[in-house]
């Protein structure tokens, strides 16, 4: 029984003190906090893709990111690792676009965008680069929820 206790102590000591307990929780709660706020924004929109999703899509870039650090790969696999999670979101960001009968007719771009978007956010997260995930956050704020102002006047003054 001593010998299973410890297998169980031995699996679930990924950190190695308090200090690394901490980087995860902050990152995890940083990426879970800035995707709500890109997520927000969609969800006043009324899009299917809101505050849950772009938690989720941005906690799980961080993780992807953040894992293989602690494990301490090297630079060259990192960027492979980033490559994979890019590529991935592709899939989901593709599934948010609903084509018509025209070119014209394509819907949930801006959508797939903020996906991956949020993605990029959650990679300078889990890099430990917040500070740079946090103006990200807040430009593509701006976008969101100020330039449509702009636009919609614009578009107003077409002919």
């Amino acid at each position: 029984m001593e010998m299973v206790g410890e297998i169980i102590s031995f699996e679930f000591s990924d950190f190695n003190d308090l200090r690394e307990l901490v980087i995860v929780i902050v990152r995890l709660l940083l990426a879970a906090l800035l995707g709500g706020l890109l997520g927000f924004e969609r969800e006043l929109r009324g899009k299917a893709a809101g505050i849950r999703t772009h938690m989720l899509v941005c906690m799980g870039a961080a993780l992807f990111i953040f894992i293989p650090q602690q494990a301490g790969i090297s630079d060259s696999e990192m960027s492979r690792v980033i490559q994979g999670v890019v590529a991935g979101i592709g899939f989901l960001c593709a599934g948010t676009i609903i084509t018509g009968r025209s070119e014209k007719d394509a819907s949930g771009l801006t959508t797939a965008a903020g996906i991956w978007f949020t993605t990029a956010i959650g990679i300078a997260v889990g890099l430990g680069r917040e500070q740079t995930a946090v103006l990200c956050t807040v430009l593509a704020w701006l976008v969101l929820y100020v330039v449509p102002f702009f636009s919609r006047s614009i578009s107003k003054k077409k002919p």
